[in-house]
């Protein structure tokens, strides 16, 4: 497709997630997702724009937006992403610990990817999982619960 038929395509998909609201802003969330699927898994400032345009809102709104959630990426990611919950409840339980061994077996600190490009690792306010604490979200599939010593295991099915 050409740059203006992936453009018409786009918007054409973010008018039939805008039909299924009676507010058509409330679609943005599914537009930044799709958006963020066709940018190779993050949202780069030309993204942005083109949910701006398609959703009829500023950017800057969009932006705010994609900046409040831990599930949209401004910045390139890995080929895969590993994501510990801090939260309280997974905090009490160890989380700590799991966040230690992933930084020493990935050698990179929370936030960063490693060199090769492999691996995004991230830490993320809440997963949801309280009840299985600590939680560890590898390529959007939830891990719960981890413990430290699983983290060897867990780089090496990564990596495999």
């Amino acid at each position: 497709m050409t740059p203006a038929e992936n453009a018409a395509h786009f918007r054409q998909r973010v008018e039939e997630i805008k039909a299924v609201y009676p507010d058509s802003r409330s679609a943005i969330m599914g537009a930044l997702h799709l958006a963020q699927r066709e940018h190779g898994g993050w949202l780069p400032p030309e993204a942005l724009e083109e949910v701006a345009e398609a959703m009829e809102l500023t950017p800057a709104y969009v932006q705010s937006v994609a900046s409040f959630y831990d599930m949209y990426q401004l910045e390139p990611v890995g080929r895969h992403t590993v994501e510990v919950c801090t939260n309280l409840s997974c905090a009490l339980a160890g989380a700590q610990s799991v966040v230690d061994a992933f930084e020493q077996e990935l050698g990179v600190r929370a936030g960063e990817t490693t060199e090769d490009g492999a691996v995004t690792f991230r830490i993320v306010e809440c997963a949801g999982g309280c009840g299985s604490a600590p939680v560890v979200v590898v390529d959007h599939r939830y891990r719960e619960p981890v413990r430290a010593e699983d983290v060897q295991e867990i780089v090496e099915e990564l990596r495999g």
